[in-house]
C-alpha cells in the first residue's frame, strides 16, 4: 500500500485533513489502531465555539472554521444524501453567566477584547439573560450572549468527514497500529510500519490526539502532547429547558490553565435528544480511566448554581475522555522541523471538533504548497514557546518529557490504547 500522504488517527482532526487532502488531489490513506472516530470525538460534545477563545491564534483558527462548518454542514448533506446520518449543525448561541461583580467586570472586559477582532458578543443583564434561559438561577447578575456558538454531533461528523474523502478517493484503514518509521537512505520519513505491514507514503501526517506524542516518539520525533482528561454528565431525557450552550465564568480560565490537578466549571447544554449534557472538568492524570466521585460530585453542584431545577433531575450516564493537552495551548499544525516528511495536526485540547475544518485546511495548504487562508507560523511546531521545551542530548531522560510520557510522574500509570 501506498499514498502521497498517510494520516495517522481517524478521528475529527484526521478526517478532516483526509478530506481536505483528497479533495485537493492528493491520494490519501487513513489509518487508526480502534475505529474510527473512537477516541476523544467520540468523548466530546461537538462545540464550535469562539466565546471561550481570546484574541490571538486560536480564535483565528476558530472564526475561520466556524465559517467552515457552515459550509460543511450544506455540503457534506449534498455530497452524502439524506440516507447519511445528520451532522446535527445547530446555531445555537452561547451565553456566558457570572454571579459575582467582580465576575461580570472581567467578562466585559473579556468580550470587548473579542469585539475589537470580529467576535459577535453581547453584553446582557441579569434580566436578559433570564430572558434567554428562564430557568437560570436568580443569583445570576448578567452575562455575554455570542450568537456565533454552534455545535455538531462529533461522532457524525467526523464520519461524514471521512466518508467525503473516500469519495474523493481517500481509503480508511482501521485495526492497524503504527510501530515504527520507514526511512530513506537519507533519512527521510517515507511511510510507517504498522501492526497489519508496511505504509510508503510520500508524507506522515500524525493527527492521534492525546496519543500524538507516543506516535512522534515511535516515528523518531518528539512532541510534547499530553492526555489531560475531562468527564460528562448526562441527565435523562427531558422536555427542552436549556436553549444555549450555558456555561460559567470561570470556563476560559480552566481552559487556559496550566495546572494538573482538578479544575471544574459549569457547562450545560441541551442535546437534540432530550438529555442534557454537563461539563467539565480537566485534570492531567495520564490515561487513568477509573471515575472519581470527586469530579461528579464538583461538577453537579456548579450545574445547579446556574440552573437551580437541575438538582431535581436524574442522571443517565457519566462518561470521560482525553483532551490533547499542549503546554502553549495552542494546537501544532504543520511540519516536524527535525524530521523530513513528518506533520502533524493535533493539540487541540477541547477544540478539536471546532477547530478541524481550518486545521484540514492549513494542513493541506501546507502540504500541497496552496494558499493557507489563515497564517501558518503560530501553529508550527518549530514556534518559540515549544522550542524551549525540547530535549537536549545532555539532558538525562528521566528528567524530559517525551510526548505524553513522563518518568517522574504518575502519568505513565494506566496508559490506554494507542492509534
Amino acid at each position: 500500500m501506498a499514498a502521497d500522504v498517510v494520516i495517522v488517527g481517524a478521528g475529527i482532526v484526521g478526517a478532516a485533513c483526509a478530506r481536505s487532502l483528497a479533495l485537493a488531489g492528493a491520494s490519501v490513506v487513513v489509518l487508526d489502531r480502534g475505529a474510527a472516530a473512537a477516541g476523544t470525538s467520540a468523548h466530546g460534545e461537538g462545540n464550535l465555539l469562539v466565546s471561550d477563545k481570546g484574541p490571538g491564534p486560536e480564535l483565528v483558527l476558530a472564526q475561520e472554521s466556524l465559517r467552515r462548518w457552515a459550509e460543511l454542514a450544506d455540503e457534506l448533506a449534498d455530497e452524502l444524501g439524506p440516507r447519511f446520518p445528520s451532522i446535527e449543525h445547530d446555531a445555537k448561541g452561547g451565553l456566558v453567566v457570572v454571579t459575582s461583580a467582580a465576575g461580570l467586570t472581567g467578562l466585559r472586559d473579556f468580550a470587548a477584547a473579542q469585539r475589537a477582532v470580529g467576535v459577535d458578543a453581547v453584553e446582557v443583564t441579569g434580566d436578559r439573560a433570564r430572558e434567554l434561559e428562564p430557568d437560570l438561577a436568580p443569583g445570576v447578575l448578567g452575562g455575554v450572549h455570542y450568537p456565533q456558538d454552534a455545535q455538531v454531533q462529533p461522532v457524525a461528523a467526523a464520519e461524514a468527514l471521512l466518508a467525503s474523502a473516500r469519495r474523493a478517493g481517500a481509503v480508511v484503514r482501521t485495526g492497524m497500529e503504527v510501530t515504527g518509521p520507514l526511512l530513506g537512505a537519507d533519512g527521510r520519513l517515507t511511510g510507517v510500519a504498522t501492526t497489519r505491514g508496511d505504509v510508503a507514503a510520500g508524507a506522515v501526517v500524525v493527527a492521534a490526539g492525546p496519543w500524538s506524542g507516543e506516535v512522534a516518539e515511535r516515528l523518531g520525533a518528539w512532541l510534547p502532547v499530553r492526555p489531560r482528561r475531562g468527564t460528562v454528565l448526562v441527565t435523562t431525557p427531558m422536555r427542552e429547558r436549556i436553549h444555549h450552550k450555558v456555561y460559567d465564568g470561570d470556563y476560559f480560565a480552566a481552559t487556559q490553565s496550566a495546572g494538573a490537578e482538578l479544575q471544574t466549571s459549569a457547562v450545560i447544554e441541551s442535546t437534540r435528544g432530550g438529555t442534557v449534557l454537563i461539563g467539565s472538568s480537566r485534570e492531567q492524570v495520564g490515561f487513568d480511566e477509573r471515575f472519581r466521585a470527586e469530579v461528579l460530585r464538583q461538577m453537579a453542584r456548579r450545574a445547579v448554581a446556574v440552573f437551580p431545577f437541575l438538582a431535581q433531575t436524574n442522571v443517565m450516564r457519566s462518561y470521560l475522555g482525553f483532551r490533547p493537552y499542549m503546554p502553549d495551548h495552542l494546537p501544532v499544525v504543520g511540519a516536524d522541523p527535525a524530521l523530513a516528511g513528518l506533520w502533524f495536526a493535533t493539540g487541540h485540547e477541547g477544540a478539536g471538533v471546532g477547530l478541524a475544518p481550518a486545521t484540514g485546511d492549513l494542513l493541506a495548504a501546507g502540504l500541497l504548497g496552496l494558499d493557507p487562508a489563515v497564517d501558518p507560523a503560530p501553529y508550527a511546531v518549530a514556534r518559540p514557546t515549544l522550542a524551549a521545551l525540547r530535549p537536549t542530548p545532555d539532558v538525562p531522560d528521566a528528567q524530559v518529557t517525551r510526548g505524553n510520557r513522563t518518568s517522574d510522574t504518575p502519568e505513565n500509570a494506566h496508559e490506554g490504547a494507542r492509534p
